[in-house]
């Protein structure tokens, strides 16, 4: 078999295909959190705290002054420790964490549903050796 046609079984194959679908999903719906977290979630938390925008939350560890915004420090060339940009992130991740986690747990139950629903067939009967067959036909034999 060559190898262009073992690569092609491989390609075409029915797990690969749904992993490639799960990976373009996967990666709209990262923008979408993304857009969530910081364009409805975070500005109402911001407002809460006095004002804060924590995508401006940034410590300088090189550069002249104080910087009013990240983008401020980041044009002057500074050095920054943007803890603000992780909190987003770690609230993105949050995010799509639960919303996966209820994705499993639904299919989990759809799963057992089906489970449950399947019909249960009886347990095979086990075969009766050849030997034990002609003992008990000599024993019936003897009875008679």
């Amino acid at each position: 078999m060559s190898m262009i046609k073992e690569f092609r079984e491989f390609a075409v194959r029915g797990n690969v295909v749904d992993m490639a679908v799960g990976i373009i999903i996967g990666g709209a719906f990262g923008t979408i959190v993304k857009s969530l977290v910081s364009d409805v979630i975070m500005p109402p938390v911001g407002l809460l705290l006095a004002d804060v925008d924590f995508v401006d939350l940034f410590v300088v560890l090189k550069g002249d002054g104080p910087f009013a915004t990240l983008a401020d420090a980041q044009a002057a060339g500074a050095v920054t420790l943007n803890y603000g940009v992780f909190i987003n992130n770690v609230i993105s991740f949050v995010i799509v964490a639960w919303a996966v986690f209820f994705l499993v747990r639904g299919l989990n139950r759809v799963k057992r549903k089906e489970e449950e629903a399947a019909p249960v067939d009886p347990p095979p009967t086990p075969e009766v050796p050849e030997d034990i067959l002609l003992l008990r036909e000599i024993r019936d034999n003897l009875k008679r």
